[in-house]
C-alpha cells in the first residue's frame, strides 16, 4: 500500500473518473441555476433520492436553443470531471435537451409566452395595412423559388406596384441577424408594407423567423409587416408578431394586393349604381321643383291678386244683379204709379211748371223785388264779392249794378265816423 497526498489521490481519481465516464448520457431535474457573467451556466441535476453538480461553459451554453428554467427535467449529454482543489467533480455538458421534447419546440414555447406577456401579440398593436398599396418591400433570399411566386402573383393581380427585394439569408447561422437588419433598413423607407418570406423547410430551417432579435425588428417597426414563411402548417414566432400572417408567400400576395379585374368589376358596378342614383336623384329633384312650383302659385302674390281679382269681378256681377233688380223693380212701381196716377202726376206737373214760368217772368220783367236799390251796387275782386272795408288805396275793383259795371281804382279811404 502506498502512502498518497491529497492531490495525488484527487489525481488518480480523476483520471478515473474522467477515462470511465468520458460520456455520459444523465436525466434529472434543474435546481440552483446560476448565469455567471463569463457565460458559463452552473447548475445542481437531481432526482427523487440524489445531486450532482454540473456546469456548462461559455461556447456550448451559446448553442443553447431554450433557456434553462428551475425544476425544468432535462437530458444532459456531457463527461465526469474532477475538480481537484476540492476534491468534487460534476458534470462538463456538451449539450442540454428538454426531458420529453425537442429543445427547438421549448425554446419556441418558451420565446411566444415571453413576447406574449409582454404584448407583442395584442391585436392593439397591430397596423392597418392599406387597400391600394403603392411600394412594398420584399425581405427573402433573391435565389429563392418564394420570391419568384411573390412576382408572378404580383404582375397578375396588380401590376401598378413597385416591389423593392431585399436579398438575405433566410436560414442558418446570422440569418436572423440579417432578416433584422434588412428589416430595420427598410422601416425607414416610405414602404406601405414590408413582407418576411420564405419556402417552407424543418424547424431548423426556419428557426431564424423564431428568433426574438426578429420579434424586436417586427414589433418595433412603423411600417406595416406581414409574415409569409413556410407552409399553411407553420406557424412561427413572426407570424405572431406580425401585422398580418400569411399561410405561404404567394398568398401573401393575393392578400395584400388587389385584383385588377375585380377591380374593374367593382368600378363598373359602382358606376352603374351611381348613374341609378342620380337618376333617382334628378326624378326626385322634378317632382320636388314641381311640387315647390305649384306651392309658390298656390301662394304666390299673383295667385292672391287672381283671387281677388276674381272675388272683385264676383262682387262687380252680384252689384250689377242687385242694381238691375232694383232698377227693374222701380221702373215697375213708376209704371205702375203713373197707371194708377195719370192725371194726379200730370197736374203736378203742372203747378211746378206755372210756378217757374212765373218765377222766371217775374225775373225778367223786372220786378221790384229783385231790383238792385238806388244808389247800391255790388263790390267785387277778381270776380269775388267783397267788403269796402277790404279794399286798400291802390286797389282795382268791380262796382256791379242790375244794369252795368264800373271798373274802378282806390284813390282815398276814409272813416266816415271820424269825421
Amino acid at each position: 500500500m502506498y502512502l498518497l497526498s491529497v492531490s495525488a489521490l484527487n489525481e488518480q481519481i480523476k483520471g478515473l473518473l474522467e477515462s470511465s465516464f468520458d460520456k455520459v448520457m444523465v436525466e434529472g431535474e434543474l435546481s440552483r441555476i446560476t448565469f455567471h457573467n463569463s457565460g458559463h451556466i452552473y447548475f445542481t441535476l437531481k432526482d427523487s433520492s440524489s445531486t450532482i453538480s454540473a456546469v456548462m461553459f461559455r461556447g456550448n451554453a451559446a448553442k443553447l436553443r431554450f433557456r434553462l428554467e428551475e425544476g425544468m427535467k432535462v437530458i444532459v449529454n456531457g463527461a465526469v470531471t474532477l475538480y481537484k482543489p476540492r476534491g468534487s467533480y460534476q458534470i462538463n455538458c456538451f449539450s442540454i435537451e428538454p426531458s420529453g421534447q425537442g429543445a427547438l419546440a421549448l425554446a419556441y414555447e418558451q420565446l411566444k409566452q415571453k413576447l406574449s406577456s409582454m404584448g407583442y401579440f395584442s391585436s392593439e398593436n397591430k397596423k392597418q395595412l392599406p387597400k391600394f398599396p403603392e411600394k412594398i418591400a420584399l425581405i427573402t433570399s433573391a435565389t429563392g423559388a418564394a420570391l419568384q411566386d411573390m412576382l408572378r402573383v404580383a404582375n397578375k393581380r396588380y401590376r401598378a406596384l413597385e416591389i423593392d427585394i431585399y436579398d438575405v439569408l433566410v436560414q442558418g447561422e446570422g440569418a436572423s441577424y440579417a432578416i433584422s437588419e434588412a428589416l430595420k433598413a427598410a422601416d425607414m423607407k416610405a414602404y406601405d408594407i414590408i413582407i418576411l418570406a420564405r419556402g417552407g423547410g424543418s424547424i431548423e430551417d426556419l428557426w431564424a423567423f423564431n428568433e426574438q432579435r426578429v420579434a424586436d425588428a417586427i414589433f418595433n417597426a412603423k411600417t406595416s409587416v406581414v409574415s409569409a414563411v413556410g407552409h399553411e402548417i407553420d406557424w412561427l414566432i413572426s407570424d405572431f408578431v406580425a401585422d398580418l400572417r400569411a399561410p405561404t408567400p404567394s398568398a401573401a400576395m393575393e392578400m395584400i394586393l388587389p385584383d385588377t379585374n375585380e377591380l374593374y368589376l367593382s368600378l363598373d358596378s359602382l358606376g352603374s349604381q351611381m348613374r341609378q342614383k342620380l337618376q333617382q336623384k334628378i326624378e326626385s329633384g322634378w317632382q320636388d321643383l314641381h311640387h315647390l312650383k305649384n306651392s309658390y302659385l298656390q301662394h304666390s302674390v299673383e295667385k292672391k291678386i287672381q283671387l281677388r281679382e276674381k272675388e272683385l269681378l264676383q262682387l262687380r256681377d252680384s252689384f250689377e244683379q242687385i242694381i238691375r233688380l232694383k232698377t227693374d223693380a222701380s221702373q215697375r212701381e213708376l209704371r205702375q204709379i203713373k197707371e194708377r196716377y195719370p192725371h194726379a202726376i200730370q197736374s203736378f206737373f203742372n203747378v211746378a211748371q206755372n210756378q217757374l214760368n212765373n218765377l222766371k217772368n217775374m225775373l225778367e220783367s223786372n220786378h221790384p223785388k229783385f231790383k238792385t236799390k238806388q244808389g247800391f251796387a255790388q263790390i267785387s275782386q277778381n270776380n269775388r264779392v267783397v267788403a269796402l272795408e277790404a279794399l286798400r288805396v291802390g286797389d282795382v275793383f268791380e262796382a256791379q249794378t242790375d244794369d252795368i259795371v264800373i271798373k274802378a281804382e282806390v284813390i282815398e279811404k276814409r272813416s266816415i265816423k271820424d269825421e
